[in-house]
C-alpha cells in the first residue's frame, strides 16, 4: 500500500473539487428546485469522497 499516494497537484485538485462540490451542494439544498435531491447527492458524494481521500491517502512531495 506504500505505492498509493497523492502528489501536491492531485491534492490541490481534490481540495478545489471538495470546496466546489460543497458549495454546489449547499446552493442546491437552499433552492430546492426540481430534481434537487439527485444533484445534492451527486455533489455530496463528490465532496465527501474528495475529503475522505485527502484524509486517508498520504501526500508525497
Amino acid at each position: 500500500m506504500e505505492e498509493i499516494y497523492l502528489t501536491p497537484l492531485t491534492g490541490s485538485i481534490l481540495v478545489v473539487l471538495a470546496v466546489g462540490s460543497g458549495h454546489l451542494f449547499r446552493d442546491n439544498w437552499k433552492k430546492q428546485e426540481d430534481g434537487w435531491q439527485r444533484r445534492a447527492w451527486l455533489y455530496g458524494v463528490l465532496a465527501g469522497g474528495s475529503l475522505l481521500t485527502l484524509a486517508f491517502v498520504p501526500l508525497k512531495f
